[in-house]
């Protein structure tokens, strides 16, 4: 049980990493501008593409006040020590564990963060027994279908949506941390639930 699933498949997680690499910018501008950079607002064929959604969001959540090549730089160390972000392996983290990963310096060591890993694990867990997929969880904020919008202005894009409140929420209730309505409208771009 690796996080994510393939039903829906949308952009390649390795994408969105080097996409976040073409140049060291701002937080925020990360969160808005991630679907310029990855270019899917002239490819929408980038959602036929697997993307393991679940790790997308971890990843997301690592680099929360943080700019994204900070986790880019540690990204390929992180699926490693995080146990190829299998969710049964994550949720069964031991406090030695924990313990072992802050002392690791190739990952950002936030006691926060990596505690939240392993309860946002325990919670995907949950919701792929209860919606049968993490990736249909996430699409029905949506309607199933990306939301196309036609913004004419980087500036008119936003840095939160309704749905991604509505995802915030629902993901905070299943019990993830780090996952604020503004990680999950960066969230939405890179896995192609919203196309700006």
């Amino acid at each position: 049980a690796v996080f994510g699933d393939r039903a829906h498949g949308t952009v390649d997680a390795e994408a969105v990493a080097v996409a976040g690499a073409v140049e060291e910018v701002e937080h925020r501008d990360r969160f808005m501008h991630a679907n310029q950079r990855l270019g899917i607002g002239t490819n929408l064929g980038l959602r036929q593409r697997q993307m393991h959604l679940a790790i997308g969001l971890v990843l997301e959540g690592a680099q929360a006040g943080l700019i994204w090549f900070t986790v880019l730089k540690k990204r390929e160390h992180y699926r490693r020590v995080f146990d190829g972000f299998d969710a049964k392996k994550i949720a069964r983290w031991t406090p030695a564990k924990i313990e072992k990963l802050l002392a690791d310096p190739g990952i950002i060591r936030n006691r926060a963060k990596v505690e939240g890993t392993v309860a946002s694990a325990k919670a995907l867990l949950e919701i792929k027994k209860r919606h049968g997929s993490f990736d249909e969880f996430l699409w029905q904020f949506v309607g199933g279908r990306p939301r196309v919008n036609t913004f004419k202005a980087l500036s008119e894009i936003p840095a939160e949506t309704a749905e991604s409140q509505a995802i915030s929420k629902a993901l905070k209730k299943a019990g993830f941390t780090f996952c604020g309505p503004t990680i999950c409208y960066a969230f939405m771009q890179a896995a192609g639930l919203v196309n700006d």
